[in-house]
């Protein structure tokens, strides 16, 4: 018997990503897997319904058919719908770190769920990476937002008129999204620089074409799994200091700095931000976390003494065609993970990547860094 797997149109605010492009079907439709999806689900993305047929899908009009018939339920946003049955298997971003009451009510339904933002920074992983592939996408955007901002154009140009200077950018952060962002600024013919707390990642921006600004905190940002780490007030404050130095040079700043599970570190205070020249644009990528700029409002564009900082929210959401399919790959490539042969879904825990993304099964929380952010919950 084969698996059927769903998909809905996502209902979150802004929203306009799919959990499955049409295009990606194929790789589950090879293991045996089903599909039916809501009429419509694919429509903001650019996807038809006619394209999820040509694939072999089964339309229906509403999400609560898709709930009735689907074993598994793929969403980009995951919502505890009361459609949602016991034994019923959720696969999709629910920020369980932010929001471990959140998991512990879908638990308490009996609901399986998988959250696809703990995917392990391993190699075997790096295709079901949803964090990467989403950040690859908010980086790209982050820079269109600041070359339509500011007052100037990036590229150098000689003209009959004069020559008019290749913008400056600084790119704070380089992880997926800040190396994105920097070769996207690049190839708008920026002079561009680069920071990171991670001292390991200058070989990197370098190898982009940017200039790799060195500050000494006093301590590394060296963390786990790839990703930077919280620093002591006082290295922050060193850092503060530095920054703002070379953040009077640039024309454009983009922040990238986040902590999973945590609030943004505050990089760029509003006394940094004014020295700025007016004109100038701070673009906080960290905006869903409180935001790496003092002056940041979720959502919002501010401008402060003529420097423009912009706080977007779920950028992703904003290239939805693209988003959607990277997105979809991820899922499929992780579901494939779990398929045996017989084309029935398999929970194996000694699975490395199937243990750390379960948070709820048997009516349980099933991830321990879940278990202890509720117990400091109930603590607190």
């Amino acid at each position: 018997m084969s698996i059927t797997i769903g998909v809905i149109k996502e209902t979150s605010p802004g929203e306009r990503r799919v959990a499955m492009a049409p295009r990606v079907m194929d790789m589950l439709a090879k293991v045996g897997a089903q599909f039916i999806v809501e009429r419509g689900a694919g429509m903001e993305a650019g996807f038809t319904d006619s394209e999820y047929e040509g694939k072999g899908a089964r339309m229906v009009a509403t999400a609560d058919e898709v709930l009735k018939s689907a074993e598994i339920l793929l969403a980009v946003h995951v919502e505890d719908s009361s459609s949602l049955k016991s034994g019923q298997i959720v696969v999709g971003m629910c920020d369980p770190l932010s929001q471990p009451k959140f998991i512990a009510q879908i638990a308490q339904r009996g609901i399986t769920l998988f959250s696809m933002e703990l995917i392990p920074r391993i190699t075997r992983a790096q295709s079901m990476d949803v964090l990467s592939s989403m950040a690859t996408v908010a980086g790209y955007k982050a820079v269109l937002l600041a070359a339509v901002e500011q007052p100037r154009m990036f590229p150098l140009m000689m003209t009959a008129a004069g020559t008019i200077p290749a913008a400056r950018v600084l790119v704070i952060g380089a992880g997926v999204a800040g190396l994105q962002a920097i070769s996207t600024a690049r190839r708008l013919g920026a002079v561009v620089s680069g920071y990171d707390v991670r001292a390991a990642v200058k070989e990197q921006i370098e190898s982009l074409g940017a200039k790799f600004v060195v500050i000494d905190a006093g301590e590394s940002g060296e963390g786990t799994g790839g990703y930077a780490k919280q620093l002591s007030e006082d290295a922050i404050n060193r850092q503060r200091e530095a920054l703002g130095d070379v953040m009077k040079e640039m024309d454009v700043v983009i922040t990238t700095a986040a902590v999973p599970g945590k609030k943004a570190p505050l990089l760029i205070t509003a006394a940094m931000a004014r020295k700025m020249a007016s004109g100038s644009v701070i673009v906080d990528l960290a905006a869903e976390r409180g935001g790496n700029c003092e002056l940041t409002k979720p959502g919002e564009t501010v401008v402060d003494n003529g420097v423009t900082i912009l706080g977007p929210l779920n950028l992703p959401a904003s290239i939805p065609n693209n988003a959607s399919q990277m997105y979809a790959r991820n899922l499929s490539t992780f579901l494939k993970n779990m398929i045996n042969k017989e084309g029935q879904l398999n929970i194996d825990l000694a699975d490395e990547i199937t243990k750390e993304t379960l948070v709820a099964r048997d009516g349980k929380v099933a991830n321990p860094r879940v278990e202890a952010l509720l117990g400091t919950a109930v603590n607190a």
